[in-house]
């Protein structure tokens, strides 16, 4: 005969089924709630981690120097070039000025094609624009001297220099390599405020700029403003903003200023530019002097 559970056995079999479900219940909400506390914990450290990364990866120092040797540095030295055979053309003193200008388009081509190999972070917009910029320059250089070249041949070299300034594939040319060095500047300026949050990651001139003003800002705000005027003016020189800046705080600092009662820096400016007072080198003659304790990036034009 079939054995039948006694009361006592049936209430201690259904108290034992009651107490292992709730054990089990138990268990899996405290699994619940344990993966709920790590994942809050977890989500603000993704967050920060997520802000540090963007903050690192936008403007970095080593992105400022890589663009400084892939792009900089070539177009440089090509613009040099550029400016010092235009200059020996206006003062006539090139006696083949359709050779000269061929091997300008033969050089903006090469520089062309050895700058459209770098590579810029996306992150750091400012220098893609810059990279473009320049992309665009020396392609219209190549284009402005070939089209001056054929016609230099019946020309003296001063007629062409003059029709070479007038051509408009130069005059874009000279927008876009002074474009080119304001979103350069304008990169380190965004650079030196990850830095240092008192530099603001962007500064605009009011129309006049009062020596006070100036005197206040970092010198990568100045710089800026500097490439900002260069830009302005349709300006391509020899020196760097730097070189400009130096020359201003060199003249503020000397009395000069005060003693001819100018007020402002465009005033300055002009008269810098009026008497041929900027030169290369500027800069590093009065970096002791004035910004020995100003935050720059390690580019070899601030160093050496």
């Amino acid at each position: 005969m079939e054995k039948r559970l006694t009361r006592t056995e049936m209430l201690f079999s259904l108290g034992f089924i009651f107490m292992l479900v709730v054990a089990v219940a138990a268990f899996l909400y405290g699994m619940k709630v344990g993966a709920e506390e790590t994942e809050a914990k977890y989500v603000p450290s993704k967050k920060l981690n997520a802000e540090v990364a963007e903050k690192d990866t936008a403007y970095q120092q080593q992105d400022l120097v890589s663009y400084y040797h892939t792009v900089f540095l070539p177009y440089r030295e090509f613009l040099n070039e550029w400016i010092a055979e235009t200059d020996r053309m206006k003062m006539g003193l090139t006696e083949e000025p359709a050779g000269k200008l061929k091997e300008l388009a033969a050089m903006a081509d090469k520089q062309y094609k050895e700058a459209a190999k770098a590579s810029l972070p996306a992150a750091s917009p400012l220098l893609v624009d810059a990279h473009t910029s320049t992309l665009k320059s020396l392609k219209l250089f190549k284009q402005a001297a070939e089209a001056q070249a054929a016609a230099a041949q019946s020309r003296t070299s001063a007629d062409t220099a003059a029709l070479l300034s007038k051509d408009a594939y130069y005059k874009q040319a000279a927008d876009y390599a002074l474009q080119s060095q304001q979103e350069y500047y304008s990169a380190m300026l965004k650079w030196g405020s990850a830095v240092n949050k008192k530099i603001p990651g962007n500064y605009e001139a009011p129309s006049l700029l009062d020596l006070a003003t100036w005197k206040a800002q970092p010198i990568l705000v100045k710089n800026k403003l500097i490439a900002d005027q260069l830009g302005a003016r349709k300006l391509l020189t020899s020196y760097q903003p730097q070189d400009m800046t130096a020359r201003i705080d060199a003249f503020i600092s000397s009395g000069q200023a005060a003693k001819m009662k100018i007020k402002t820096v465009s005033a300055i400016i002009d008269l810098l530019l009026g008497t041929e007072a900027v030169r290369g080198g500027d800069f590093m003659s009065n970096k002791a002097r004035f910004y020995s304790k100003e935050l720059l990036p390690q580019l070899p034009f601030f160093i050496s």
